[in-house]
């Protein structure tokens, strides 16, 4: 068996490397909290912009022509983006359609 002695200093030790533990899980949980911070964020915005995207594909065509008409009627490049945009996002909006129905089925 261990003398008294051997015991306190092993239970002093245990109790100084379990305060240890503690302090460690507690700085590695602030520190945890301050980088989810940011995929917090992108995580909300996401969740805004699944809950918006029914509404922008019906306004995108509209505000696309009030901005060309308003802001740079001679510009070759938005109108390029007007004539070619609305078949090139119902391209992608259908292929990542059909990715998520793949994925889920």
């Amino acid at each position: 068996m261990y003398p008294d002695r051997e015991l306190t200093r092993l239970a002093a030790y245990k109790a100084a490397l379990r305060r240890g533990i503690a302090l460690r899980r507690a700085q590695c949980a602030v520190a945890a909290a301050r980088v989810a911070q940011p995929l917090e964020w992108l995580d909300r915005m996401l969740a805004f912009w699944r809950r918006l995207s029914p509404f922008v594909k019906f306004a995108a065509l509209p505000l696309g022509f009030l901005l060309k008409r308003s802001l740079a009627p001679r510009t070759r490049v938005l109108g390029t983006l007007l004539r070619w945009g609305p078949p090139v996002l119902g391209a992608v909006w259908s292929l990542t359609g059909a990715r998520d129905r793949s994925d889920h089925g």
